[in-house]
């Protein structure tokens, strides 16, 4: 990695924005992982094959703070077999992004198991997860509410004590879906705070009509931008209070469709900006114990 130019000497605020930050993509086999990790890459779905061993790619944010921002995502298979290999890519990453197969009911006790022992793992303290809760296209995907409970992400104790900056993205009918901007994600116990039975209104032969029209690996031709499906998130569990300091637990829920894209950037922003506040808080930490 190429030397980083420093203003003022703050090289802890200036690395973010200008180096390379190292993220870990993890999650059961069959949850999309690559296919999210080839879309962030090349901005169009791609036909995969289940994971090997790991990929690896540089993929470049898009949207908020994230903006710029490049992200090596190292991407683990997600057999029974590989996953003792986890913990050698965890190690002094950046951030941990856990995709999960919402519609999936019948493993989510065993996504669960897996998240909370990278989670809890000694080398992985205070590293922020970001949970892509993928296939939201798709009939019967559980919400964000619903996943934190089936994922047990009460039981995480990651904290970090900040305000979160997400951004929002739009649907085609130009009405503001999703996660708000410049506002304060926390938990919220509210009666408003219900899943909806609809997240997205793709259709649900979205996933097969995409791979049928997909190309396959390796990609010769330059990226072709696809046209997103309308991404219509009715309500956000998390509520945002932008005049309320909430604490920061460390982890976040994205909805996101692999395919179509819809979620992985605003995904992206979320994890740099609770990067971002856990180097802050580590540095306070060291200023107060001089």
């Amino acid at each position: 990695m190429g030397a980083t130019m420093v203003k003022n000497g703050n090289l802890l605020d200036a690395l973010p924005s200008q180096g390379t930050l190292h993220v870990v993509m993890l999650g059961l086999d069959s949850a999309g992982k690559t296919t999210a990790l080839y879309r962030l890459k090349f901005d169009q779905y791609l036909n995969t094959v289940p994971t090997i061993g790991f990929n690896c790619e540089k993929v470049q944010g898009t949207l908020g703070k994230a903006k710029g921002v490049h992200f090596l995502v190292w991407d683990v298979g997600g057999q029974e077999k590989l996953r003792p290999l986890w913990r050698s890519y965890t190690r002094c990453t950046d951030g941990i992004l856990f995709v999960v197969d919402s519609v999936d009911t019948e493993r989510m006790e065993e996504a669960k198991m897996e998240l909370m022992r990278t989670a809890r793992c000694p080398d992985n303290q205070g590293v922020p997860v970001l949970i892509l809760a993928n296939k939201q296209d798709l009939p019967n995907a559980c919400c964000p509410k619903e996943l934190e409970k089936l994922l047990g992400l009460h039981e995480l104790q990651n904290p970090i004590s900040s305000n979160i900056s997400t951004s929002s993205f739009t649907s085609s009918t130009g009405n503001i879906v999703g996660h708000s901007s410049s506002t304060t994600v926390g938990h919220s116990n509210s009666d408003n705070s219900t899943c909806s039975a609809k997240q997205l209104k793709s259709p649900q032969n979205a996933h097969e009509e995409s791979r049928n029209k997909a190309p396959s690996l390796p990609v010769s031709t330059s990226p072709a931008t696809m046209h997103s499906s309308q991404f219509t998130l009715n309500h956000n569990p998390y509520k945002l209070n932008p005049s309320t300091s909430m604490h920061l637990k460390g982890w976040y829920i994205q909805p996101a469709c692999a395919i179509t894209g819809e979620g992985l950037q605003e995904g992206l922003d979320a994890l740099y900006d609770m990067i971002l506040k856990r180097r802050k808080m580590n540095k306070s930490h060291k200023k107060n114990k001089r």
